[in-house]
């Protein structure tokens, strides 16, 4: 299922292992509403997954239920409590550790399932807020958890575990202080014990699915059998890693690790829209040093006996900046809270 973010957004980078976009502008103006609309638009495929069968179609109900889902977990409450009923932004340097979401920004998450959707060509195999509205159960550390083609070759299935950040900070370093966050993410989530337990709690989640013979939309029916033999595929191999049946050394090559940041970049003051002459040489060169930032953290992480070595992992940096978290971040809520009023 496609979304459309290509029709707003502008990839001005395509390298193998760093991808750089920012959001199109039109009049002048950055398109930022209709950016928060193709995120919205994948609400329920966000919320739900798979877990209720493939969903290209919804009524209006549905769209409700997955909004007033968000609405459930307390973290998407005190982000709406700040932007918009206090009309505040929070440089995340005055964060605590045990406020990573604000940093994530949650809707941090659902940025990064869009692009892996639209961009990457992937299929949520399982879908955090769908538990967390359920049972309540955080299911995976992981921000995103896909399944889809090993890049950039296109011929081997891989496992997408994916991590995202928003960003803001008041002295414009905002890139600089994500990227640190990423590599903290990846110095924590690739250890051979955290990648036992999460992939132990998502393994039990592999009967969440509806079965095929009581799948009553025939249009998706033949792709959602062929979706079940690839989840089942998944949840049987991370099932076998968790146990200490399998090796790491056997999945590793098969995982790829999209590492997304959004944030608040000065580039815009500098050149308020995309066609002033600056534009393209200033976000290359901020885009560029940041990469060259993350690769120089990536390689000072020091290698541990029996763990994965950090710089052989399929890493995928991606970066988007943007004019304003604020405004993204009001936007997406005011949008989301309509939507479950409507």
């Amino acid at each position: 299922m496609a979304f459309g973010i290509n029709e707003i957004i502008v990839q001005k980078i395509n390298d193998a292992k760093f991808k750089a976009f920012y959001v199109g502008f039109d009049l002048g103006s950055c398109r930022l509403g209709p950016f928060c609309d193709i995120l919205l638009d994948a609400l329920v495929d966000f919320a739900y997954g798979y877990h209720c069968g493939i969903l290209k179609t919804y009524d209006r109900r549905k769209l409700i239920e997955a909004a007033r889902s968000i609405y459930k977990i307390q973290s998407y409450q005190d982000a709406k409590w700040t932007y918009v009923d206090n009309d505040s932004v929070l440089d995340d340097n005055e964060l605590k550790a045990e406020d990573k979401y604000k940093k994530r920004g949650e809707f941090g998450e659902l940025i990064l399932h869009v692009i892996l959707r639209d961009c990457f060509y992937t299929t949520p195999l399982i879908s955090k807020i769908f538990f967390k509205d359920t049972d309540g159960v955080t299911v995976h550390g992981f921000d995103a958890v896909h399944i889809g083609p090993e890049l950039p070759s296109m011929a081997s299935p891989s496992l997408y575990l994916g991590e995202s950040k928003i960003y803001y900070r008041g002295n414009g370093n905002a890139g600089k202080f994500g990227i640190q966050d990423l590599i903290d993410d990846i110095k924590s989530h690739f250890k051979c014990d955290f990648l036992k337990r999460e992939f132990a709690v998502i393994s039990k989640k592999r009967n969440t699915y509806p079965i095929l013979e009581e799948y009553s939309d025939e249009n998706t029916k033949r792709d959602y059998e062929n979706y079940l033999r690839q989840k089942e595929y998944w949840h049987t191999t991370l099932q076998a890693i968790s146990e200490g049946k399998s090796r790491f050394d056997d999945l590793l090559p098969s995982v790829t690790i999209p590492l997304i940041c959004t944030y608040q970049s000065d580039i815009f003051k500098k050149c308020p829209t995309d066609t002033h002459p600056d534009f393209t040489t200033e976000f290359e060169a901020e885009a560029n040093s940041l990469k060259e930032k993350f690769e120089e953290l990536l390689s000072a992480i020091e290698k541990e006996d029996g763990e994965p070595i950090k710089t052989d992992l399929n890493i995928i940096l991606i970066l988007i900046p943007i004019p304003s978290k604020k405004d993204l971040i009001k936007m997406l809520h005011q949008k989301l809270y309509n939507q479950q009023n409507a």
